[in-house]
């Protein structure tokens, strides 16, 4: 039922778009965790002591500056003129604990979670450890628990590129080599989508690579302008790319059953006709690959879902039962609209706030007029009721918002609730309050509604 291709889809447009695609659906706020952004690892003991510190090429033209402390971080959405500070000061002591950008329910109330590549670039995250996170949210005391870490490595050169760290014995991996944004479990091993390349590889238990593929769409390997795979000319000319700089692979689902992984880029594919976003009849997409976990191979089938806006960008992604799926598409704002700027932007204001930040459940054993992946219908997460006053900061008259630029976390808990977290990009996002680094916050939604589009 899962492996129609999308040229079949395409093709045949099989079903219409029901009445209930574009519907909202009621979320109301039933846990809300924090775990504050100022959260710290200690690098592994047989780790460089390089890694202590981090944050070091964060400065102008990402040249080393190793004097802590000294750099205070500042949203890239600040309007010109008008610098919205974040309160948090580069470079650190020890490893941030951030940007969790992937979730996989572990079906025990706790969570497997990502901190994606560090500091948002290749340039400037040479010196932070990849690490995926088992956590607990406790929803009555409003914490998150960490309960371990593991820290990335290749000690047995599956890579076939060079690494920071290639010439010490752990070979631990760091954000300039790759940039990961999701993970499943299947079995005794992790598997990774990631951005740079984009790539997917598994790891063991304990983070060591085991195996590692590079990307394939209609029969031929793509590339990001920051693949180890691309070729850079020897004369002023044009990069040949396909996937634009940051809009690999953001999410990665798993069938229920584990044998496939579905690789969802973060935004349409470059059209070389046009040189613009992929399109279809004014339409953007996405493009979702399919991955053969036993035969390790891309298998040549792929859907597309249909985007609102072309520079719209998927947060997250997840199988959750049969052909369906969670599936966050954002807008690139953050802040509570209603603490908007009006008139002329200044720092205690949020000038780009928030306005699209949906979860939307797909089904993809059906096809709307158009041939793109079934939307059912979606939650707004800027529309979450919170009668019984759940949220840790309040609400304004009683509407929870989830106002944060990146929003990359969405798993099913049960039949009447799924869970969420942002990608808190630290110290570059103030979306919750003004002039404050946001924290990793998990909420606990109540959908009963939406969750019964499955049935």
């Amino acid at each position: 039922m899962f492996r129609t291709t999308a040229m079949t889809a395409l093709g045949l447009a099989l079903t219409a778009t029901s009445a209930a695609a574009q519907d909202a659906y009621p979320a109301t706020l039933a846990g809300h965790a924090v775990l504050p952004a100022a959260t710290f690892a200690p690098a592994p003991a047989d780790a460089p002591s390089y890694f202590q510190t981090s944050g070091r090429f964060t400065g102008p033209g990402n040249q080393r500056d190793a004097s802590l402390y000294t750099r205070e971080g500042s949203t890239w959405l600040s309007a010109e003129g008008a610098l919205r500070t974040t309160g948090m000061f580069l470079p650190f002591v020890g490893q941030p604990v951030q940007g969790f950008s992937g979730i996989s329910t572990l079906g025990d109330g706790t969570y497997m979670v990502l901190t994606d590549n560090g500091f948002g670039s290749q340039a400037n995250s040479a010196d932070t450890l990849l690490m995926v996170h088992h956590v607990r949210p406790d929803w009555e005391s409003g914490r998150v628990e960490m309960l371990g870490t593991t820290f990335l490595s290749d000690p047995n050169e599956v890579l076939p590129f060079p690494i920071v760290t290639e010439a010490t014995e752990t070979r631990y991996l760091t954000g300039a080599d790759f940039d990961i944004e999701s993970v499943q479990p299947i079995g005794d091993l992790l598997w990774f989508g990631e951005e740079f390349g984009p790539y997917v590889f598994a790891t063991n238990t304990d983070g060591e690579v085991v195996a590692f593929f590079r990307t394939e769409v209609e029969g031929a390997y793509v590339n990001s302008p920051d693949s180890h795979h691309l070729a850079r000319p020897s004369l002023p000319g044009p990069l040949d790319f396909q996937v634009r700089r940051s809009r690999g692979f953001e999410g990665m689902a798993a069938s229920p059953d584990g044998a496939f992984l579905y690789p969802m880029f973060e935004a349409p594919m470059i059209d070389p006709a046009t040189g613009e976003g992929e399109a279809l009849n004014g339409v953007p997409y996405i493009r979702v690959l399919q991955f053969d976990v036993a035969a390790q191979q891309f298998t040549g089938e792929e859907y597309r879902v249909r985007f609102d806006d072309p520079d719209h960008a998927v947060g997250d992604f997840n199988m959750i039962g049969g052909s369906y799926a969670l599936f966050i598409e954002r807008g690139n704002g953050e802040g509570d609209p209603r603490l908007g700027c009006e008139g002329t932007p200044t720092p205690d204001c949020f000038n780009v706030p928030a306005t699209y930040k949906r979860v939307w459940l797909l089904d993809f054993a059906a096809t709307d007029a158009e041939g793109f992946v079934e939307r059912l219908g979606y939650i707004d997460l800027m529309n979450i009721a919170d009668p019984d006053g759940v949220a840790i900061r309040g609400t304004i008259d009683g509407v929870f918002t989830f106002p944060f630029v990146t929003i990359e976390d969405v798993d099913l808990v049960d039949g009447e609730h799924i869970i969420v977290a942002n990608d808190n990009n630290l110290p570059y996002s103030t979306g919750r309050t003004i002039g404050v680094a946001d924290d990793n916050e998990f909420i606990l939604l109540h959908v009963p509604e939406f969750l019964a589009l499955m049935q």
